[in-house]
């Protein structure tokens, strides 16, 4: 699964409707240039590839209203709306996702109910410790890498990964259960996403052909 899929449907959700320029600002908003593969080009790429397999809405170019060539303008469609759902549940509750498809699921975590939000994390938190437990039926930690020589160092490094990331997982249900955030179906939504016009002080600035699409 790639975070690239997520971030955009995320993203264009958010807008309502939004062009390849604005995802890309968002997304840089939000650093995800700096932890996943959200770099311009994939999130150009991205766009023009789920409208093509329907689950992104391509508008007729609308004006800038930057002053800057027609845009077309994208939104998500009800195929692209399960889609981000899905996508959304599966990364949150699979212990097995790379960083970025979890920090990426982090980010619309919200726009889930906040119980099934809970539940999807407690799942996380339970494939961790099947896995965990899995592997240290031959791999004990406690007796240290050095008895597997140094390829124990492997085990070592995903054993206290699970740790940590089981640590944090049952510190976000906590918040969470405490009545952190707000969640769909409970107010207005903290927003994430930057107006049409508004500075972007996290813009790398580099320019890329597909910006002005």
């Amino acid at each position: 699964m790639s975070a690239i899929r997520l971030l955009v449907l995320g993203a264009v959700r958010m807008h309502g409707r939004a062009h390849g320029y604005q995802v890309r600002n968002d997304l840089e908003y939000w650093g995800a240039h700096e932890w996943s593969n959200a770099k311009p080009g994939s999130i150009y790429h991205a766009l023009k590839q789920m409208a093509k397999q329907g689950l992104l809405l391509a508008h007729e170019t609308a004006p800038s209203t930057a002053g800057g060539p027609p845009r077309t303008e994208y939104e998500v469609t009800a195929e692209g709306l399960e889609e981000y759902r899905a996508l959304l549940r599966d990364a949150i509750r699979s212990y097995d996702r790379n960083m970025d498809v979890l920090s990426a699921a982090v980010g619309f975590i919200v726009d889930l109910p906040r119980a099934e939000a809970v539940a999807l994390l407690k799942e996380r938190i339970e494939g961790i410790r099947e896995w965990r437990s899995a592997v240290t039926e031959y791999y004990t930690p406690e007796e240290g890498p050095e008895s597997l020589g140094h390829i124990g160092e492997i085990m070592n490094l995903w054993v206290h990964s699970a740790d940590s990331g089981a640590e944090w997982t049952r510190g976000l249900i906590a918040r969470i259960e405490g009545g952190a955030y707000t969640f769909a179906g409970e107010g207005d939504p903290f927003v994430g996403v930057l107006a049409e016009g508004e500075e972007n002080p996290y813009a790398t600035g580099v320019p890329d052909p597909g910006d002005d699409e």
